[in-house]
């Protein structure tokens, strides 16, 4: 008995010629100029030394840049700390069916639809004692609140203008987790009488742990990488007190034109962000599978 094997059309592959153009010009060719810059002294346009490795060494020990990744840090963990519940308790809070469902969802996409330097503005305006409805009011119960002259109150209010920004975006994703849930399970919870925490530990949760995942994903990259809100509402101050990496860069790259060293901090990153995503990706896939294996 013969067989024929049919043979494969690959001009196929000419459909993601445009993709790979684009990647080409968006993404590689930027960042093979960064990898270029890194490794040279830009004396000028006409005269440039090869470096080496000498802009990444200087860079891995620069005091600012230790605190300003321990900056980073607290702050994407805060964010993620805070964002992560507070968008699960409300997508839990909101309608599942009816006009009311869709009424909610637009009210709760709405600053989602907000510019990042409109953001800032607003919080801006919105913390100032004069005529800033929080500020003025701090001030009114006698609250000494200041983002521009207190560090503590300019880190509190970036948290919180980042909260306000995102947390829809963690609502949104939790929310279409918990509307693929198939009815069945919840009528089961139903019939053997479990409470609510047990239905959300046990059929919710996990169900959503997809989404979830994707969830703290986006916000940990997105809040690493934060610059125009930061910096049209406080511009890093007072001191470095909210200046992250992206500001960093930054100052580095545009403030004092220093070209070598801002583009190894880029690409030193660019890496940062990898790792971390990497290991947090990996933290999260090895709980859910453990999570299973106990349950099952």
């Amino acid at each position: 008995m013969s067989t024929t094997t049919k043979p494969v059309n690959q001009k196929a592959w000419l459909l993601i010629l445009p993709v790979l153009v684009c990647v080409a010009f968006s993404a590689i060719l930027p960042l093979m100029t960064v990898v270029n810059y890194s490794v040279q002294d830009i004396i000028s346009p006409e005269r440039r030394v090869f470096v080496g490795t000498e802009w990444f060494a200087a860079v891995m020990r620069d005091e600012d840049l230790h605190a300003a990744l321990l900056r980073q840090l607290t702050f994407s963990l805060a964010v993620l700390a805070v964002e992560i519940p507070l968008g699960i308790a409300l997508a839990l809070s909101m309608p599942a069916t009816g006009w009311k469902a869709s009424m909610v969802l637009v009210i709760v996409a709405l600053s989602l639809l907000i510019p990042w330097n409109v953001v800032g503005t607003i919080w801006q305006i919105y913390g100032r004692a004069d005529i800033g409805l929080l500020g003025a009011t701090l001030q009114w119960i006698g609250i000494d609140y200041s983002y521009t002259g207190n560090a503590r109150d300019a880190w509190i209010t970036v948290l919180a203008m980042d909260v306000w920004h995102w947390t829809p975006l963690v609502a949104l994703l939790c929310y279409a987790g918990l509307r693929s849930i198939p009815d069945a399970y919840y009528q089961a919870a139903r019939i053997d009488g479990a409470s609510k925490l047990a239905v959300f530990r046990f059929i919710q949760l996990p169900k959503m742990r997809g989404v979830l995942m994707i969830a703290v994903l986006l916000r940990f990259m997105d809040s690493f990488m934060i610059y125009t809100e930061p910096f049209v509402l406080t511009g890093g101050g007072p001191g470095n007190a909210t200046t992250f990496l992206s500001q960093f860069l930054t100052q580095k790259a545009v403030g004092q034109f220093d070209l070598g060293p801002a583009a190894a901090f880029s690409l030193i990153y660019f890496l940062i962000i990898l790792l971390l995503c990497f290991v947090l990706y990996n933290w999260m896939q090895r709980v859910g599978t453990q999570e299973k294996e106990v349950t099952v």
